[in-house]
């Protein structure tokens, strides 16, 4: 029976894990991104993004490496300009067991907490970091911002490194992929 109060538990923790990033993007549509060959990271935009060193050099490379599988290539004098920002808030899940129906010979019929009520109610908390990094994409000779991409989801712990590296990328695969914006 416990086994049976739980399996919602289990079910919403192997979703919840799953949870792939949530991706949009946004663009100019006066700009021909077919131009665009070459490009460089905007170090004085990227030096402001408040998350640590070793988590923007993740990024950037991610980046830098989907940029390059696209075929651009990194340049002094870019066509585009690459910045990044992120913004993160904790999120607070709670699962309520409380069901109250009148299965009285499940739930002991008739008793001190009414009729079926269910003694064995439970909550159950879980608190979860969400994260949003943003790409922006900056035309270099107009100074203006020619395409932004979005992901949201959930943070993987810093304990484990490699998941957070797996993370990182799964993150800029998903945005990247929105690159370049199908025209319509």
């Amino acid at each position: 029976m416990k086994f049976l109060k739980l399996l919602p538990l289990v079910v919403l923790f192997i979703v919840s894990s799953c949870a792939s990033v949530r991706v949009s993007s946004d663009y100019d549509k006066k700009v021909d991104f077919n131009q665009y060959k070459t490009f460089a990271f905007y170090k004085k935009g990227i030096d402001k993004v408040d998350i640590s060193d070793l988590d923007k050099r993740r990024i950037l490379r991610a980046i830098e490496s989907d940029l390059l599988a696209k075929g651009f290539s990194k340049s002094e004098n870019p066509d585009i300009l690459v910045n990044i920002f992120t913004k993160s808030r904790e999120k607070i899940n709670i699962y309520n067991n409380n069901y109250y129906g009148w299965y009285p010979w499940y739930y002991g019929g008739f008793g001190p907490y009414g009729i079926g009520f269910n003694h064995g109610a439970y909550n159950n908390v879980t608190r979860s970091t969400e994260g949003t990094l943003f790409i922006d994409l900056i035309d270099a000779s107009k100074k203006e911002l020619a395409w932004q991409g979005m992901g949201t989801g959930a943070l993987a712990s810093s304990k484990d490194i490699s998941k957070k590296e797996a993370r990182i990328n799964e993150f800029v695969t998903e945005i990247m992929a929105k690159y370049p914006p199908i025209i319509e």
